[in-house]
């Protein structure tokens, strides 16, 4: 059976934008990346944070606010400068605070949504025009399990991660006949600094340099959606799958524990 995406093994030389690189699988990506012969241009809001990551000298520091359309503007002119484009980009930048309803914060919210997904939006607006006009090329986005379905103090987090993952299946349909990959991550816990803020025990939890290879094993073999780790992800699937009065049951009873 053809696989949904191009198969990509071989990392030499290609061009590679990591955004949200300066932590967690960002910067797990951008190590491995890097270790592959990719030539790597990496985005965090900080530049400082990213001459601690990598090489500036060999790579692009692309420091970047995915909140402001004008830097991602500024990044892709840097990008046409320095490559003439771009082969793959990597969408890592995320935030997270546990929010229960009750405890809602409305900035919160507002930060959550803008940096989760409004950032992706900004983000197509500049480098769609440079894939199709390659007419090849990938775009990975890393999402989560927590939009699989609605779980206890997601409030904010569960829901852009929720239409994250519509937006790579609405991505996947408009950009494949152009010859142009969307890759989809949903990792289960990765030990980050805000997975840090968890008061409960995180099951099947891995490093960010296990996601990073895990995502990397999935574009070799050309998936679309990349979930892992699969002994925990498999579950939340089947969750997801429940008639609603035995996931309400079962949620009810993860949110009192």
């Amino acid at each position: 059976m053809k696989s949904l995406n191009p198969k990509i093994t071989d990392w030499r030389d290609r061009r590679v934008w990591i955004i949200g690189a300066s932590s967690g699988i960002g910067a797990a990506l951008t190590h491995r990346l890097a270790q592959n012969g990719a030539r790597l241009a990496v985005s965090a809001r900080t530049e400082s944070a990213l001459r601690d990551l990598i090489d500036g000298k060999k790579h692009l520091l692309l420091p970047l606010d995915v909140t402001d359309k004008a830097g991602f503007l500024a990044a892709q002119t840097s990008l046409l400068n320095h490559w003439n484009g771009v082969d793959m980009i990597f969408y890592c930048a995320g935030t997270y605070r546990p929010m229960r309803t009750l405890d809602m914060d409305p900035e919160v919210v507002e930060q959550t949504l803008a940096v989760n997904l409004q950032g992706v939006f900004n983000l197509l607006h500049v480098c769609t025009p440079m894939l199709t006009a390659a007419g090849a090329g990938g775009l990975c986005l890393v999402a989560s399990v927590a939009g699989y379905t609605g779980l206890p103090k997601a409030l904010a987090y569960g829901p852009s991660k929720a239409a994250l993952i519509n937006l790579a299946q609405i991505l996947y349909t408009d950009l494949s006949p152009k010859n142009i990959g969307v890759y989809l991550v949903n990792p289960g816990f990765v030990a980050t600094r805000l997975t840090d803020q968890n008061d409960f025990k995180m099951p099947a939890l891995i490093s960010p340099d296990e996601a990073a290879a895990e995502i990397l094993q999935g574009i070799a073999k050309g998936r679309f959606e990349v979930h892992f780790p699969r002994r925990f992800t498999y579950i939340m699937k089947l969750v997801r799958a429940l008639p609603d009065r035995l996931r309400f049951a079962i949620l009810r009873q993860v949110a009192s524990s």
